[in-house]
C-alpha cells in the first residue's frame, strides 16, 4: 500500500517530451499491475430490459476486508437466497443516489442474516501500519519533490478526513489514532438504513451517481463499488417524490436477478480487474490526474480530490 503522498513522490519523473494522459498511462500498464477480482466478490444485478428491449446489467465489487464485513456477509446470504429477484429500483435522486430493494418493505428476509452495528462503519488499523503511513506523510512533506503534485494525499489536505489514502484499491479516510473508513465517491455502494441505532442489514442498497456526498462518511455502511454498468442506473428517470423516490409503482425499474458471480455459469461470469494502487503505474496515473499536461490542458490544476482519482477497472483480457 502506498499513501497518496508517496504515490506522487514516486511519480515525479524528468519532464517527458510528450506528456501522457491518465488514460494512456493506464493503457500502458503491464499485466502484473492488474489485480483479479474474485468471482465471490462480484455481485451481478440484472435489471429489466429498457424500453428498446436492451439488457441492463450492473456489476458491483464487494468491499474487501477489513471494512463492512457483517453487511458483506448479509449481502452474500441475500444473493444466494435470490432475495432481490422481483424487487426494484425505487429511488433516483439527481446528483445523489440510486436506491433499490423491496419497495413494500414486507418481503420476508432469509435466515442467517447477522447483526450489524454502527461502530462497524469504521475500523481500527494496526498501530504499526498507522505509524508507517504517518511516517511516509512526514517524509513526503519534507521532500524537495513535494511540489510535484498538490494532491490531498496527506495530513490536513482533505476537507473530511485528517488523512486519505487507497487501501486495497478503496479510497479511505484515516484519523491520527488509526480509525479508517471507506469514502463516498462516485459509484460507491452503501446500505440504506433508518435512524440510529439502526445500521441497515444490507437488503436496501444505493449507489452514488453525483458529486461525492462525503458528509455521509462514517454515517452509513459502504459495501462496495459499481465496476461496470453504472450508466444503467445513473441514466434512469429521476423520481419526482420526496428525496427522488418514485411515486407510482409503474415507475419503478424491476430487478430480474442479483447473483454472486461465483454462482453464475462460468461463461456468464464477468472477469474483472482493478489497477493495483500500490503500483508505479497508479502513482503515475494519480499524478497525471492532479496535473494534466497532455495537449488539451493549458493550466494544470495542481491538485485533485481523492474522489477525482477513480481506481481504473477493466475486463480481464
Amino acid at each position: 500500500m502506498l499513501t497518496f503522498a508517496l504515490l506522487l513522490q514516486a511519480a515525479a519523473p524528468a519532464p517527458a517530451t510528450a506528456p501522457k494522459s491518465p488514460g494512456e498511462i493506464v493503457a500502458a500498464a503491464p499485466a502484473s499491475d492488474w489485480i483479479d477480482i474474485a468471482p465471490d466478490d462480484l455481485l451481478v444485478m440484472q435489471l429489466a430490459p429498457d424500453g428498446q428491449g436492451r439488457a441492463r446489467r450492473v456489476v458491483i465489487q464487494l468491499m474487501p476486508p477489513p471494512f463492512s464485513q457483517s453487511w458483506i456477509a448479509n449481502i452474500r446470504t441475500l444473493a444466494k437466497a435470490q432475495w432481490w429477484d422481483g424487487t426494484s429500483v425505487n429511488r433516483v435522486q439527481d446528483n445523489y443516489v440510486v436506491q433499490w430493494g423491496d419497495a413494500t418493505e414486507k418481503k420476508p428476509l432469509p435466515a442467517g442474516l447477522v447483526k450489524t452495528e454502527e461502530r462497524e462503519y469504521s475500523v481500527k488499523l494496526p498501530e504499526k501500519l498507522v505509524r508507517q503511513l504517518y511516517a511516509e506523510t512526514v517524509q513526503q512533506a519534507n521532500s524537495a519533490v513535494r511540489g510535484a503534485g498538490a494532491m490531498p494525499y496527506g495530513t490536513d489536505k482533505d476537507s473530511y478526513a485528517k488523512f486519505v489514502m487507497f487501501l486495497k484499491g478503496v479510497p479511505v479516510g484515516l484519523t491520527e489514532d488509526g480509525e479508517a473508513w471507506p469514502l463516498h465517491c462516485y459509484g460507491m455502494v452503501g446500505v440504506g438504513r433508518n435512524l440510529s441505532p439502526d445500521a441497515g442489514n444490507g437488503a436496501e442498497l444505493y449507489t452514488v451517481i453525483g458529486h461525492a456526498p462525503r458528509h455521509l462518511d462514517r454515517n452509513i455502511a459502504l459495501v462496495g463499488r459499481v465496476v461496470e454498468g453504472v450508466e444503467n442506473l445513473s441514466s434512469l428517470p429521476r423520481g419526482t417524490g420526496q428525496l427522488g423516490f418514485y411515486e407510482k409503482p409503474e415507475e419503478r425499474v424491476g430487478i430480474v436477478s442479483v447473483r454472486l458471480a461465483s454462482e453464475l455459469p462460468a461463461a456468464e461470469r464477468p472477469r474483472m480487474q482493478y489497477l493495483s494502487t500500490e503500483s508505479a503505474t497508479f502513482a503515475a496515473y494519480a499524478e497525471a490526474r492532479a496535473n494534466r499536461k497532455d495537449a488539451f490542458f493549458n493550466v494544470p490544476a495542481g491538485g485533485a480530490d481523492i474522489c477525482n482519482v477513480p481506481v481504473p477497472i477493466r475486463r480481464k483480457p
